[in-house]
């Protein structure tokens, strides 16, 4: 019995240390409600890159944030294709949220407009690529993104902003299998 009583003190003495404890988060907010609490990137501060994805009908877009301080972009970028209706679809499937840029950060992506070898679909001349669906975009020519005769447009895919080239490539690769 001495036992068991030692141990419920024990225990409740613990759980009243954790109660009155302040939360680990405390003094820096956890990555959700850092990128929340970060104002939206405008358009101005921003540099949006497109060219070449290396691969039939892909394309790799960039964006860099040319502000003073921290903000936040849609993390879905908005692609869309001149004449079309709509944009490309994420991979993974995804909702909008934010992806914060610091001063000078960049941000990659990458576009697949239709899978290698397809003959479906619709030949436009040029893509336009926004980090925020609120933004006008910029706007690239089939040659600038590597697609001299026409940008291919079948079931358009892009992925979400990532750290580095290599990554954007590997989770298009990874969601179009």
């Amino acid at each position: 019995m001495r036992l068991r009583t030692a141990l419920t003190a024990a225990v409740t003495a613990a759980a009243a240390a954790a109660l009155s404890a302040p939360p680990v988060w405390a003094t820096t907010a956890p990555p959700a409600a850092q990128a929340r609490a970060t104002a939206p990137c405008q358009e101005k501060n921003l540099r949006i890159s497109a060219g070449p994805g290396g691969r039939q009908n892909t394309a790799r877009i960039s964006v860099v944030n040319e502000g003073g301080r921290a903000c936040a972009v849609d993390r879905v970028p908005t692609v869309t294709f001149r004449g079309l209706d709509g944009s490309a679809q994420p991979v993974p499937p995804a909702t909008s949220g934010p992806y914060v840029l610091s001063p000078g950060e960049r941000g990659y992506a990458a576009v697949r407009t239709a899978a290698p070898g397809t003959t479906e679909g619709h030949v436009v001349r040029s893509l336009s690529v926004a980090a925020d669906p609120a933004h006008y975009g910029v706007t690239f020519g089939a040659p600038a993104v590597g697609m001299a005769d026409g940008i291919r447009v079948w079931e358009p895919v892009t992925t979400l902003w990532h750290t580095s080239p290599g990554a954007a490539a590997r989770a298009l690769a990874a969601g179009t299998r």
